[in-house]
């Protein structure tokens, strides 16, 4: 699907969500015909005409002022990740993130490898916003070992392995809320940057192996995911409940930082610290053999 289609669903798909009541409208009539609100309703709230948002809506309009993808957005009471995905699909471009239309470099440069790898007490990633991993420190990939066995690549895919591989149910107990996450983002991403090949293999490949996949990609979500929690079942050291910051690297546009936590004195730090000394052990015998 295009852009235009994309901004089709994504606009109708929101409207229905947003609800007279929520819109402080009054609910007229008994029998709508529509979920959530009509047409004729956003472009009141907008303040444009109903053939000008029936327009957008279609993905017709050929240029449109930010001052009304802005008024659209409140109407429909849009999140920032919403309003910026709005932005992104109308090609206006002006508050894009900064390096949002620069292609991803997809390798992890030296001197970023060498700052995850001095963090010797944390989990550590270099990530891409499709779900790459493209290096993690000696506790990352302990942590986040599932993900690695049996991987013919030194570039694992979160979202590969959350919806085609079994045992994503197991690692991570919120499945469900990950798996929405992870379709959110790559949306978000398919939304700045269309032409992206990687992305738009990644999602054909998704779509046609999982049907949990295809039934998230059509509700067309997009949300950021800069700071959290995750919780997560370690084959070796069981339940761990962990924090993450996302820092974006400036110098390498689509690639970001993250950084996993755990609240001091809990079973988690307990289990990292655990982890951290196996995998010390572990890697002390392969450099003796």
């Amino acid at each position: 699907m295009d852009n235009r289609g994309n901004l089709r669903e994504f606009l109708i798909g929101r409207r229905a969500r947003i609800t007279p009541e929520q819109a402080k409208l009054p609910a007229w009539g008994g029998n709508r015909r529509v979920a959530g609100l009509r047409r004729e309703e956003v472009a009141m709230l907008a303040g444009v005409s109903v053939d000008y948002y029936i327009k957008l809506e279609r993905g017709i309009i050929g240029a449109v002022s930010e001052g009304v993808l802005n008024a659209v957005a409140r109407a429909l009471q849009f999140t920032p990740a919403e309003r910026d995905h709005l932005f992104h699909l109308a090609g206006v471009t002006a508050t894009i993130r900064p390096g949002g239309t620069r292609s991803t470099p997809y390798v992890a440069r030296p001197a970023v490898r060498r700052v995850i790898d001095a963090i010797v007490d944390a989990p550590a990633f270099v990530t891409t916003q499709t779900g790459d991993v493209l290096a993690a420190n000696a506790l990352g990939r302990a942590t986040y070992s599932p993900l690695y066995d049996g991987e013919e690549t030194a570039t694992p895919n979160t979202a590969r392995f959350l919806f085609l591989n079994p045992r994503a149910r197991e690692f991570f107990p919120e499945w469900e809320d990950n798996a929405a996450d992870a379709v959110a983002s790559l949306r978000a991403h398919q939304g700045r940057n269309p032409h992206d090949e990687r992305v738009s293999h990644l999602i054909d490949d998704l779509n046609r192996d999982s049907k949990e996949f295809r039934t998230l990609w059509r509700a067309h979500d997009v949300r950021y995911h800069d700071t959290g929690y995750k919780r997560l079942h370690h084959p070796v050291v069981g339940d761990l409940t962990l924090t993450y910051e996302v820092l974006e690297l400036p110098a390498d546009p689509g690639q970001s930082l993250v950084v996993y936590g755990a609240e001091p004195g809990s079973p988690t730090a307990d289990a990292l610290r655990l982890l951290a000394s196996w995998t010390a052990e572990h890697t002390h015998a392969d450099t003796h053999d």
